[in-house]
């Protein structure tokens, strides 16, 4: 028998298996037996079966091992940064509404390695008073309440802090 043979039987199994456990738990679950809700399973049980054909291929694509070291050190100026800006926004937010200047702009990322485009996103969206809207072709959407939270951001003091523990984007990765 081939290996793709074996990997295909391998999948058609797996996914039966899963189809099964996941029809028996959803009637077990529902107790009732009609049409509709008996349509609504198969429903869910098939978007479930979806999901798990997308993870698989996920989970078949190299991962890198081993950022211990390096989160030791994001982590904790990370943390920092979450503290600073959370005591600035309660500043905001108790002083005068004259302060708050909400805005929304585009970020450049592109020297952020892409398999840590997300992680930048993320730390932006954990800092207080900002939140990553969109990530897309190496161009974060960005909204603050203070125009001088974008200003930093611009400035590229975190974008620095990740491509000085990870790397910078090398051409395979624009």
């Amino acid at each position: 028998m081939s290996k793709m043979k074996k990997e295909s039987d391998h999948s058609y199994l797996y996914f039966t298996k899963w189809a099964l456990i996941l029809s028996v738990f959803w009637l077990l679950l529902s107790g009732m037996y009609n049409l509709l809700l008996l349509s609504f399973g198969a429903v869910s049980v098939i978007v479930v079966l979806f999901v798990l054909i997308r993870m698989e291929s996920a989970d078949k694509k190299r991962q890198e091992i081993g950022t211990g070291i390096r989160l030791l050190r994001y982590i904790p100026w990370l943390m920092g940064q979450i503290l600073k800006s959370s005591i600035h926004v309660t500043k905001l937010i108790w002083g005068s509404p004259n302060n708050v200047s909400p805005t929304l702009a585009k970020i450049d990322a592109s020297n952020v390695p892409s398999n840590r485009r997300v992680l930048y996103a993320n730390s932006i969206t954990l800092t207080p008073g900002t939140l990553s809207v969109d990530l897309k072709d190496g161009e974060l959407t960005v909204h603050a309440l203070q125009k001088s939270s974008v200003k930093e951001l611009e400035e590229g003091y975190m974008e620095n802090k990740i491509t000085g523990i990870w790397g910078k984007a090398n051409d395979g990765d624009l």
